[in-house]
């Protein structure tokens, strides 16, 4: 009696298979997540009351490439690296 051995193609489908699992509940919505904070940080203007991952809360003073000064109270202003900006609360009124 000889077996017959599945063909090399049904042997690597569930792997497949695995991977476009892995990607559509993993990598793409971190991708997406990560395009949003990207985008975020780009629309940054002075007077955004923003939240910083360490939680503080604070007003946008000026923006330049990569840092941001904010003002955390009166008389209190704090230069920080943009991408430590997580949320922006509120955008400045016109």
């Amino acid at each position: 009696m000889t077996e017959a051995t599945p063909s090399p193609i049904l042997q690597f489908l569930p792997l497949v298979f695995l991977f476009v699992i892995f990607y559509f509940l993993l990598i793409r919505p971190q991708q997406q997540k990560q395009k949003e904070h990207t985008n975020m940080l780009s629309k940054l203007d002075k007077n955004d009351e923003v939240i910083t991952a360490g939680g503080v809360h604070a007003t946008v003073i000026s923006v330049s490439d990569k840092t941001a000064i904010i003002r955390i109270a009166e008389n209190v202003k704090v230069e920080i690296e943009k991408s430590s900006i997580t949320q922006v609360t509120k955008k400045k009124e016109n």
